[in-house]
């Protein structure tokens, strides 16, 4: 089985901001893969990164979170990829930092061909 990228990029991440990496809309299943390497424990405060995924059940239902991730710190395993996530509708794929210094961070959502 082969993967397609269905959206990338690299978000620069701004303290306490949830970022939209990519809306998604259609029913595939999804996997949300985003290198954490520039995290850092930091001289004062660790760094702290959420990643969530926010699909619907129903067509113009209200989105909900179905995957949720917080990390800590340096990473010792910097490429953090998400379980994979069937969406029946749409979905909203976001990274939030809620602490240290703000990091770019690298990201892909796949999906099986």
């Amino acid at each position: 089985m082969s993967l397609t990228i269905t959206a990338s990029g690299t978000q620069a991440a701004t303290v306490n901001t949830e970022h939209t990496l990519t809306t998604l809309a259609s029913g595939k299943t999804y996997t949300l893969h985003v290198d954490t390497n520039a995290m850092s424990h930091g001289t004062g405060t660790a760094d702290e990164l959420e990643l969530r995924i926010k699909a619907n059940v129903l067509s113009a239902g209200t989105e909900r979170v179905v995957y949720f991730a917080t990390f800590v710190g340096a990473q010792d395993v910097p490429i953090k990829i998400s379980l994979p996530v069937p969406v029946p509708q749409t979905a909203t794929i976001t990274l939030k930092q809620t602490a240290g210094t703000g990091r770019s961070y690298p990201w892909a959502v796949t999906t099986p061909d």
